[in-house]
C-alpha cells in the first residue's frame, strides 16, 4: 500500500491551503504539507518527494493581471535556485511520475494558465482554455449543484453522481480557445462537473445556477488520464454538515460532499 504524502501550496495570496490540508488529512493521507512558493523556488522543498499536489483558491498575487496569470508566469519561468531547472519542469516530472494534481478556485485557474490542464497528447505548457470575468461582471459567492460526467476517468469524482458544493469567484467563466477544444472535452470526457439546478439536468446556462456564464455549464475538467483535476467550487469548504448553509433545518450526513473528492483521492493513491 502506498502512502499518501501530500503537498499543499501557499504564498502570495492563496488563503485556503489550511482549509484544503484538513480535507486531506480527513480524508486520511499519510503526511499533509503546506509549503510557501518560494520554498519550492529555492529548491528548499522538491514537490518530486510527494504524490499529490494541491492548489488551494485565494487571490494569487492579487490577480493583478488577471486570476493566476502571474502566478503562472512565475511558475513556467522562474527557477529553482539551488537546481537551476524550472519549476514548471519539475512539476511535469512529478505528473510523469504518476502523481495527483488538485487545483480549486484559483488553483483551477492556475492550471489552465499553465496550461497543465487540459493537457492534450500530454502537452502541459500551452494554454487552451481559460476562466475570465463571471458574465454577472461581479464577485459570486453561493452554493451550486453540481453533476458529475459518469464516463470521465477523473480519479477524484468517482461514484459521484451530484455534490452541492459553495463557489466564490470574480472570474470563474470558463472558455475555450476555439470549438475544436471544446469538442475534444467532450469527447474525451475530460469535462467532469457541470452547473445543474437539480439533479437529473445535463447543464444549465440560467443564473444564478451558473454562477458565471461558463459554457456547457463547465465547473471542472480533468487530464484525458484523471489525475489532474481543477474546479471552480470549494470542496474544502464543506467537509461536515455543519458547512453546509441550511444544516439546522435538514438532515444531513455528518460528511460534506466536497470530502468526497479527497477520499477518492487518496483512496487511489493508496491503493495503485
Amino acid at each position: 500500500m502506498e502512502k499518501v504524502n501530500a503537498i499543499v501550496v501557499s504564498g502570495n495570496g492563496i488563503n485556503c491551503e489550511m482549509e484544503m490540508a484538513h480535507a486531506l488529512r480527513l480524508a486520511g493521507a499519510d503526511r499533509v504539507d503546506i509549503v510557501n512558493i518560494f520554498s519550492l523556488l529555492d529548491g528548499d522543498v522538491d514537490v518530486l518527494d510527494y504524490n499529490f499536489i494541491n492548489f488551494a483558491g485565494g487571490f494569487l498575487d492579487g490577480d493583478n493581471l488577471g486570476s493566476a496569470r502571474a502566478g503562472a508566469v512565475r511558475i513556467r519561468f522562474a527557477k529553482i535556485r539551488k537546481t537551476e531547472e524550472r519549476l514548471l519542469d519539475r512539476i511535469i516530472s512529478f505528473i510523469d511520475r504518476g502523481g495527483l494534481i488538485l487545483g480549486v478556485c484559483n488553483g483551477f485557474q492556475l492550471l489552465v494558465k499553465l496550461g497543465l490542464l487540459p493537457g492534450f497528447d500530454n502537452n502541459y505548457t500551452e494554454q487552451r482554455v481559460t476562466l475570465t470575468f463571471n458574465s454577472s461582471g461581479r464577485f459570486e459567492d453561493r452554493w451550486v449543484t453540481l453533476r458529475a460526467n459518469k464516463k470521465s476517468d477523473c480519479v477524484f469524482t468517482r461514484g459521484i453522481d451530484t455534490i452541492y458544493l459553495p463557489v466564490r469567484h470574480g472570474e470563474g467563466r470558463f472558455l475555450t480557445d476555439n470549438d475544436d477544444t471544446l469538442k475534444r472535452l467532450e469527447k474525451d470526457n475530460q469535462i467532469v462537473l457541470q452547473y445543474v439546478r437539480q439533479k437529473g439536468e445535463e447543464f444549465t446556462a440560467e443564473y444564478p445556477y451558473n454562477p458565471n456564464g461558463s459554457v456547457l455549464g463547465i465547473a471542472g475538467i480533468c487530464s484525458k488520464d484523471g489525475r489532474i483535476f481543477g474546479l471552480m467550487p470549494h470542496p474544502e469548504a464543506f467537509l461536515h454538515r455543519t458547512n453546509h448553509p441550511r444544516w439546522f433545518r435538514e438532515e444531513l450526513p455528518e460528511e460534506g460532499d466536497g470530502l468526497r473528492l479527497f477520499v477518492n483521492a487518496v483512496t487511489y493513491l493508496k491503493n495503485r
